[in-house]
């Protein structure tokens, strides 16, 4: 159960840094990127725009590969569910549902 929380969390955290670095990106080239436009800057447009896309892609990585693993450590409370599907089962069992009956009118007879 632990285990599970710690992945429900990562995937958590994972999407809220996906989140945030979308928004900070803008299609146009504009975003973060148009804000380190002068040319005496240590990162240029175009490697804010590449490191962000980057960014993007391994988030997506990340979370599609907790995503498959929380399969995994999902837990199974295997007594209560069982116990439960058995007396619906067991009440499925003791009910005596009746036929249904075939209530078609006779074809009109030939005079």
């Amino acid at each position: 159960m632990g285990f599970y929380i710690l992945i429900s969390v990562l995937i958590l955290i994972t999407c809220i840094l996906m989140v945030l670095v979308v928004l900070v990106q803008n299609s146009k080239g504009g975003g973060l990127a148009s804000n380190f436009s002068s040319s005496n800057q240590f990162m240029g447009v175009r490697k804010t725009a590449d490191f962000l896309e980057k960014t993007t892609w391994t988030l997506a990585i990340i979370l599609l590969i907790l995503a498959l693993f929380s399969i995994f450590v999902i837990p199974k409370n295997q007594g209560k569910a069982v116990q439960q599907e058995s007396e619906i089962q067991k009440q499925i069992n003791e009910s005596k549902a009746t036929p249904i009956q075939d209530f078609q009118t006779p074809p009109p007879q030939k005079k």
